[in-house]
């Protein structure tokens, strides 16, 4: 059955953590124990099913694997608008409080916002 455009594959993504467990030489329940992913979640991605956005990351983030790897489309992905980039850069950068990620935020949107209407 073809995938449908945008879809995450569950089923490449359980196959890659499966070949970093085997590469580090683990057992489910001690990836399960490293990530505080349930043991039951994993149970379910190897039947195919998509883990939790939570459990996603703490998957990628033990395992290094980039969750966008296992996004499929059938559409070439547009650009990202800049704004989207630069708040998404603000809020991983880790020498800036949340609170202060949202300030800059907003201050960058708001002047880009003021600049792009003037002539």
């Amino acid at each position: 059955m073809p995938q449908k455009s945008g879809t995450f594959d569950a089923t490449a993504f359980y196959d890659a953590i499966d070949a970093q467990r085997v590469a580090k030489d683990l057992k489910w329940r001690q990836v399960a124990e490293s990530t505080g992913v349930s043991a039951s979640t994993f149970t379910r991605m190897a039947q195919g099913k998509r883990p939790d956005v939570d459990s996603l990351a703490a998957v990628c983030a033990w395992s290094g694997l980039k969750a966008d790897h296992f996004v499929r489309s059938d559409t070439q992905a547009p650009n990202p608008e800049p704004l989207a980039m630069i708040s998404t850069l603000l809020r991983s950068d880790r020498n800036l409080s949340a609170e202060s990620a949202t300030a800059l935020d907003e201050l960058i949107k708001a002047t880009y916002d003021r600049l792009r209407k003037m002539p």
